[in-house]
């Protein structure tokens, strides 16, 4: 068998090779985007012929130009419909490239392309429906049938696929608007959409295996509520038994402007103030200098207390009853993913006693003024300078960077589920 190879310099490239060789690399096609109105054929009433847009296009390696609009003349119509073809032909021999009208044959089917491989080659712009007896071509007498060039990836039509596809050829279909593949036998879809419908070989009915129950009890109850909450309701007083004769309140408090008829000021009884005198001492709970117990053992309620600026204590609620023009708040991820652990000394400070007592060292924790930067409002300001954090506030900020990670590995388990579906 005779090798050859080119281009090189020094060598003479047949118009046959060049065509094979270009072929290889670009479809034969308008090259155009397909909204575009580059070739676009079309009807205006205005008599036996159809316009064609100005546009390039590629066939078989060799290129076309056209500046200019050009008016193709249709047959006149016979006494039957017929379908012609306006068309783009290539002929090596002419060395040209031209638009052309096929006649189609009356009562007959769409003219076949000529595309041999070294010959005449054609490609369709569009089928022209003509009518019996008519005198002129309509807009709506024509279909476009223009194919367009790519990156060797394709673009066309269910009904424009390309007629001879390698295996593993990619396009997009703009009819199902998905891509598509050719397996060599069928145009596949690229990411089909799984559905229980879709699923090939899935069984109709899913008999349990066998197995028994045990007699139910409440114990065996899985998934049970653990209290039953009771419609909105009333009952009538004469209907209760072993109602109590007395009401004894439990412990309670009552907010300062709840109270009606309160006095508008406290004058003072007679009473003294004792002073501490030489000698005195203060009784610390657990010897531990604290004016309360650090422990929280015992029955009862426990509360997170606040510092406030101007001394004063007061506890962390955070029911409903205490607050109004509740609403959304917006929380940028980026600013709690900007944040940086830090590790630190804490500077030296002088005690009660006059001594110069060494701060904690290796403290873990973050840089007021670096969160400033990003989440102002859990910063603490002491008569207008920075001061502190309101570390309790950092898991309201880190809400929104969890969930937006969660929607984020609930969609990637979708695809690699989908994914993984398509390989099996």
């Amino acid at each position: 068998m005779a090798q050859s190879s080119y281009p090189f310099d020094g060598q003479t490239t047949s118009e046959t090779q060049y065509s094979q060789f270009f072929r290889e690399l670009q479809d034969s096609g308008v090259a155009a985007d397909p909204t575009a109105s580059d070739l676009r054929v079309s009807g205006d009433g205005s008599g036996m012929n159809v316009k064609v847009q100005p546009g390039r296009a590629i066939l078989r390696g060799h290129a076309y130009a056209s500046t200019a609009v050009e008016t193709l003349i249709i047959s006149a119509a016979d006494a039957s419909p017929r379908t012609d073809r306006v068309i783009l032909r290539l002929d090596p021999a002419a060395n040209s490239i031209t638009l052309a009208v096929i006649k189609g044959t009356p009562g007959g089917g769409i003219p076949t392309l000529n595309q041999s491989d070294t010959g005449i080659f054609e490609i369709a712009l569009a089928n022209i429906a003509v009518g019996s007896s008519v005198t002129t071509i309509l807009a709506g007498d024509v279909t476009r049938q223009r194919r367009f060039i790519g990156s060797r990836i394709g673009v066309w039509t269910t009904d424009l696929r390309p007629t001879s596809p390698r295996q593993g050829k990619l396009g997009y279909n703009i009819d199902s608007n998905s891509w598509e593949f050719w397996d060599g036998n069928t145009w596949r879809d690229l990411a089909p959409t799984v559905t229980w419908s879709t699923i090939d070989g899935k069984p109709t009915t899913f008999p349990p295996s066998t197995h028994t129950h045990p007699a139910p009890t409440w114990g065996t109850v899985t998934g049970k509520p653990t209290v039953f909450t009771p419609e909105p309701h009333t009952h009538a007083w004469e209907h209760l038994t072993n109602a109590p004769s007395t009401f004894t309140p439990a412990t309670h408090n009552h907010h300062w402007d709840s109270i009606q008829g309160k006095p508008g000021s406290f004058p003072p009884a007679g009473h003294t103030h004792g002073y501490l005198e030489a000698g005195d001492t203060i009784s610390w709970a657990n010897g531990s200098k604290q004016p309360h117990s650090r422990g929280v053992s015992g029955s009862g309620t426990y509360y997170a207390v606040w510092v406030r600026g101007d001394g004063g204590f007061c506890r962390n609620t955070s029911s409903i009853k205490y607050k109004e023009n509740v609403r959304d708040f917006e929380i940028a991820p980026e600013g709690v993913l900007a944040l940086k652990p830090r590790i630190y000394d804490r500077k030296a400070e002088v005690n009660e006693a006059g001594e110069i007592e060494a701060g904690n060292t290796d403290e873990v924790g973050l840089i007021a003024e670096e969160v400033a930067e990003h989440l102002p409002w859990i910063v603490n300001y002491l008569d207008g300078q920075i001061d502190g954090l309101r570390y309790d506030l950092l898991g309201v900020a880190l809400l929104p960077v969890v969930q937006g990670q969660a929607k984020q590995i609930n969609a990637l388990e979708d695809r690699l589920a989908a994914l993984e579906g398509r390989l099996s």
